[in-house]
Order: C-alpha cells, then sequence, then structure tokens
C-alpha cells in the first residue's frame, strides 16, 4: 500500500557531505554491515530440525540461539540478561532518571524458516550499539531479542514481546503445545531456574524501534531500499474444525455420509474468495489436519487454522463472524460437530507519527525518497505501539519473499539499514522529542 514519501533534506551529516571523519565512518559502518550477514548466516544454522530452519518458543534452538546473540551484544558492550519468557536483553544504561531506547525484533521463526525474518533486526540493533558506543547519549540504549513472534508452538503469537510487558492473559498461560505442555508451566520454571519475570515499565521507553526485510515486493518494484511504517495491520488467529464420523470409502452412500474434510474444504475456499472479494482483507488456512487420515476412509475429523488481517479492524471482525457463521451453518447442514476457537485477536495499530518522521528523515539521506508502507504482517513493533511510541523501518528483500528459505536482503540494503538507524539515533541524542 502506497501513502505519502518524504524526500531527502540537505543534511550536513549524510553520507555525502565529506565532512571530515566521514570517510572513516562510513568504513566502520560498512565493517559493521558485513560482519552482520556473517553472523546471519552463522545464526541461520541454529536450528531445532536441520537441516532446516526451525526456532520456536524456548526450544533447545532457542537457548543456543540466545547464547551465541548474547556473546556478539556482550562484544558491543552491552550488559546481557535474559528473562523468564526467554527475551534476550542487551542494555547500555543511561544517566540516571533518564529513559530508555529500545531497538528490537524476534529469534524465533516459522517452519523452514529464512534466516532474515526477525533475527536482521536484532543484529542491526548490535551493531548500531556498536557504533555508537563512543557516543553520549542522553538515554538508555537497548538491545531486545524476543523470544516469540511467530506462534508457531503455542499457536499464540507475541509471547516474548507480551510477556514482558506484562500482557499475557490466563487464558494464555493455560494454552498447551503438541505436546501437552502448558505455557504457564514452562515460565514457572524458568523463574524458579531464578530468570526474572518482572514486568517492563513502559513508562521508562523512550521509544520502540523495530527493523525488519519488508516481506513484500513495494519496495523491490519501486528499486529503493527502505520504507518507514505508519502502522500494522490487524490480525486473527482462529483453530477451527468438523468433527463428523468416519466410515468405510466404498460401502456408504454419499448422501449418508458425515464427511468433516468437505465441509472444511468449503471454509478453506470460501474464505479466500471472501477475501479476494474484500478489499484489504487476507484470509489464509495455513494448517489442515485430518483423521484417521486414510486413503479409502472417509474423513471422521478435520481441524485447521485461520489467520484473518486487515488494516481496518471493522473489515476484518466482520470477516471472521461471517466465517463462523458460515461454519455454523455447514455443521448443521452436514450433521456435523462444530469447533471454534479464537486463539488471538490484535487490532490494528498506527506507529507514533514523530518517531517515524525521525526515521523517515535518517533514511531520506541516502535515498531519494523514503515511501511509507503499511505492515500486513505482524510484529513485535505492534505489541509497543500499545505503551510507547514505537517504529518501524522496513528493508527491501529479493522478490518480496518470506517465511521461506530463499529469503534474502542485500548485504548493501542491510548496510542502508544500519547508516539509518545510527543516524537516528544519534539525532534522538542531538534533538531529543
Amino acid at each position: 500500500m502506497k501513502a505519502e514519501t518524504h524526500s531527502a533534506p540537505e543534511m550536513s551529516g549524510s553520507s555525502q557531505s565529506g565532512a571530515p571523519g566521514d570517510e572513516r565512518k562510513t568504513s566502520d559502518l560498512t565493517d559493521l554491515a558485513d560482519t552482520l550477514v556473517s553472523r546471519l548466516d552463522e545464526l541461520g544454522k541454529v536450528s531445532d530440525e536441520e537441516p532446516r530452519l526451525v526456532r520456536t518458543f524456548l526450544s533447545p534452538a532457542s537457548a543456543r540461539a540466545n547464547a551465541l546473540v548474547g556473546g556478539w551484544m556482550r562484544g558491543a558492550g552491552l550488559n546481557v540478561r535474559e528473562d523468564a519468557w526467554g527475551n534476550l536483553w542487551g542494555s547500555r544504561p543511561g544517566p540516571p532518571g533518564s529513559r530508555t531506547l529500545l531497538i528490537g525484533s524476534h529469534l524465533d521463526t516459522v517452519v523452514d524458516a529464512g534466516r532474515f525474518d526477525g533475527p536482521a533486526g536484532v543484529l542491526l540493533g548490535i551493531a548500531v550499539a556498536r557504533a555508537v558506543a563512543e557516543a553520549d547519549l542522553p538515554f538508555g540504549l537497548e538491545v531486545v531479542g524476543f523470544s516469540d513472534e511467530e506462534g508457531v508452538r503455542f499457536q499464540s503469537t507475541y509471547l516474548g514481546s507480551r510477556g514482558c510487558l506484562g500482557l499475557l492473559t490466563p487464558a494464555e498461560l493455560a494454552l498447551t503445545d503438541d505436546d501437552g505442555i502448558r505455557l504457564g508451566d514452562l515460565i514457572e520454571v524458568r523463574r524458579r531456574a531464578g530468570f526474572s519475570d518482572a514486568v517492563l515499565e513502559a513508562g521508562n521507553l523512550l521509544g520502540y524501534l523495530e527493523m525488519h526485510i519488508e516481506q513484500g515486493p513495494v519496495l523491490e518494484a519501486e528499486n529503493l531500499p527502505l520504507a518507514v511504517v505508519p502502522g500494522i495491520a490487524g490480525q486473527t488467529r482462529i483453530l477451527a474444525g468438523f468433527t463428523g464420523k468416519a466410515g468405510h470409502a466404498g460401502t456408504t452412500p454419499m448422501a449418508l455420509r458425515h464427511d468433516a474434510l468437505t465441509a472444511a474444504a468449503r471454509m478453506v475456499t470460501e474464505a479466500e474468495t471472501l477475501a479476494r472479494d474484500t478489499p484489504g482483507l487476507l484470509a489464509t488456512v495455513g494448517k489442515l489436519e485430518v483423521a484417521p487420515g486414510a486413503g479409502n476412509v472417509i474423513p471422521g475429523a478435520c481441524s485447521f487454522t485461520l489467520d484473518v488481517r486487515s488494516p481496518d479492524n471493522n473489515i476484518r471482525l466482520r470477516a471472521v463472524e461471517d466465517l463462523e457463521n458460515l461454519g455454523s451453518a455447514l455443521a448443521r447442514e452436514r450433521g456435523l460437530a462444530w469447533h471454534w476457537e479464537i486463539k488471538q485477536s490484535n487490532p490494528a495499530v498506527p506507529c507514533d507519527a514523530a518517531l517515524t518522521t525521525r526515521l523517515a528523515e535518517a533514511a531520506a539521506a541516502d535515498q531519494p525518497r523514503v515511501p511509507c508502507l503499511f505492515s500486513g504482517a505482524g510484529h513485535d513493533a505492534a505489541v509497543f505501539a500499545g505503551s510507547c511510541p514505537a517504529a518501524m523501518l522496513f528493508i527491501r528483500c529479493r522478490g518480496g519473499l518470506s517465511h521461506h528459505p530463499d529469503e534474502f536482503a542485500s548485504p548493501e540494503d542491510l548496510a542502508a539499514a544500519l547508516r539509518a538507524a545510527v543516524r537516528f539515533v544519534l539525532n534522538l541524542a542531538e534533538k531529543p522529542l
């Protein structure tokens, strides 16, 4: 979605200024960007299911990833800790009584992931901290790698960021994974092991910055490396299913069947039709399970996930209601039991206008215009936007591809993001909001 753009201002401190020391500083940032690329490759090998990349909430691979990234944080001069939710923090304290600028993204992945979605933002944050290590900042600087944004293990997103802000509900803590492990029990084990469950005081935050690959094709089409994000679409995650009656595929007449899969198939196609016919609406069935799962047996049960998104909360909520009503109607028509459970519902949120303008100005020093692109994907910034000023920087990715092993952001574009973020931090230090 295209919106306003920001033109490059004439800035004496830009990379084109030719001021004394600029060449050295540019060289330093180039070295940091090169290190970032090699670290993304190294981190991309840390997985629970080699050779494909999978890191889920509080898994063994997540622990190894935190240990690796924590070492890089220490190398950037940051004090490192891990909390009860598995979030990794690298902090540089500010002057007494000052607030903190938080730079973060997530370290977990989807199943069979690429290595840029999430980790690129965390490692960029570490590079920023290293680049400004000698700067006299009037605020604290903290880099965070959240333990869960994708929601793979418990089918509930943002467990890391919502956990540290005290936003997890008792119902969410009662969620279980595929092995029957309860989320709240995992957190309690970590508390007893000494990991702090202290809630982050949002009032102490100057703001939150997240850098992330675009996960879409707009920047590539416009031949630009960076964009800012004015807002993030709302999302509803649902677990639904039909229960009918299994039977012999060769002896049960079609009119007497209670086939759970055919009802689910209708839901899949109707969800797609609804989204295609409604501007701004996205609907996805990403997982479908059939039982008993034999070629000559009528499916007796079928469960599926449903992901519904829109930048307009009313459109999203109306679509969710329509699809639930459709499922109920199909169950009545076909003599099936019907299950519909909303696992998570996140409203569309705006990013902070003042912080976003500062970020756009920082990016504009390197490119002729800076697009504003709404995010259809969810991000931890959506959680923080409800608690403190938040801004996002999008980075061009090849083919708009994400959630795939081939996702890719070029070293040059990552370096552009690093330069913009360093300018952003130093500008905030010189001219506070």
